[in-house]
């Protein structure tokens, strides 16, 4: 990162109102809600994948592109939105997201085809990165500069939680009522999350001259660019594996497929510890962050495809994985918003793009692996070695860092 480069929260004009106590408990809980939602109709439709073919008349290659048009969605949807939005009020901002997530998720709930389904979650993903990248700037506004870190992991944490309780509960829903009860249930959060944002987060400005053409800026940075393609890379090893996780463990593993939302709620639970540690790494070290995460995917990956036979093993490395998917998050986020200090609001949406090009790139390749009949174990190895090339590029990414960081000092 630039050390002439102000951190969130460091910069005057970027802050408001900070809080303490049950204020910050309550507005941290807002914006994580939202986290909540945008995880559960992203991750269920992976543990639903089955019953959704059959519903549609699609094969499970063809419903992975469902994830895909989704990530899609996010990948569009998080620069445009964010820069048109430069000069709304942060808070307004989110308002605004969230109610357009929810009506596309219900939307998605009406589909009468598989055609209109594509459209519907490709709608759906449009605001899911502005959303994250601008309540992850609200939560560092709130608390002090030494908190960033974990202000960014509290947001998030409304991802690992879904994986706990929504995506579990949820992907129950579906076995029992029919899968597209998902898209209900995501619609009902959205609109609690609407109400609590409105209620208990505080009023934050625009950055100071804000504008279209100032957050563009964020485009000609080098480390940008760096940093969301190691998330590309990392991130879609990951993405191979878990798009075609209900098949992975009913196929190889052997479980039930009443047992999926309880394997689910075991990497859930991965998720919300990884949360936690990575946010305390990211205030420590940003590159260590991604170092850790990213060594530990290749290890637990390669674990996974060897040992997906065994049910004890495949569970316990389920965990493990959500945990260092989980931790390579804030750390990610945080880089991008110091590699492009002066648009920090499409810097931080940047992450949600690169991860959800990952989820389309992953899914991708899973479906050509498993199309090409090399069997529902080869993801895992595929995504060993996406997870190596994205470990080679975060290093690289760290040393051009070091590197700027000595120019600077120099002049």
């Amino acid at each position: 990162m630039n050390s002439d480069a102000p951190a969130i929260g460091t910069n005057p004009a970027i802050r408001s109102t900070q809080l303490t106590g049950k204020a910050l408990f309550l507005a941290v809980v807002a914006l994580a809600m939202g986290g909540f939602g945008i995880g559960t109709t992203e991750f269920t439709i992976m543990g639903l994948m089955q019953e959704g073919a059959a519903d549609l008349g699609v094969t499970n290659p063809q419903m992975g592109l469902l994830i895909s048009a989704y990530a899609l969605g996010v990948v569009v949807g998080a620069p445009v939105l964010t820069a048109l939005g430069a000069k709304v009020a942060r808070k307004t901002m989110v308002l605004w997201l969230m109610a357009f997530f929810t009506l596309a998720n219900l939307s998605s709930l009406l589909a009468p085809n598989y055609e209109s389904m594509l459209v519907s979650r490709f709608l759906a993903g449009l605001p899911h990165g502005a959303y994250f990248g601008i309540a992850a700037i609200l939560a560092g506004t709130l608390v002090p500069v030494s908190m960033r870190g974990r202000a960014i992991a509290w947001v998030m944490m409304g991802l690992a939680v879904a994986n706990v309780l929504g995506v579990p509960f949820v992907t129950f829903l579906g076995q029992s009522y029919g899968w597209r009860w998902m898209f209900g249930v995501v619609g009902i959060v959205g609109a609690l999350t609407w109400i609590s944002i409105r209620v208990f987060v505080p009023y934050s400005p625009a950055h100071e001259g804000a504008s279209i053409r100032r957050e563009l800026t964020a485009l000609r940075s080098g480390q940008v660019w760096m940093a969301m393609l190691t998330g590309i890379v990392g991130f879609g090893g990951f993405f191979a594996v878990y798009s075609y996780i209900s098949p992975i463990l009913t196929g190889v593993t052997g479980l039930d497929l009443k047992t999926i939302p309880v394997v689910l709620g075991i990497y859930g639970v991965g998720m919300v510890a990884g949360s936690m540690i990575g946010g305390r790494l990211a205030d420590w070290s940003v590159h260590g962050a991604i170092y850790v995460s990213m060594s530990a995917m290749v290890v637990f990956m390669v674990l996974f495809g060897l040992l997906s036979s065994y049910v004890v093993p495949t569970l316990i490395i389920m965990f493990i994985l959500g945990a260092t998917g989980s931790v390579l998050v804030p750390g990610l986020q945080a880089l991008l918003m110091d590699s492009a200090p002066h648009a920090q609001s499409l810097a931080a949406s940047l992450n949600h793009s690169a991860l959800n090009v990952a989820n389309a790139l992953g899914a991708a390749l899973g479906a050509a692996v498993i199309a090409a009949g090399l069997g529902y174990r080869a993801p895992a190895f595929l995504g060993a070695g996406l997870a190596v090339l994205g470990l080679m590029l975060a290093l690289l990414t760290g040393w051009r860092a070091n590197r700027i960081e000595a120019q600077a000092a120099a002049r």
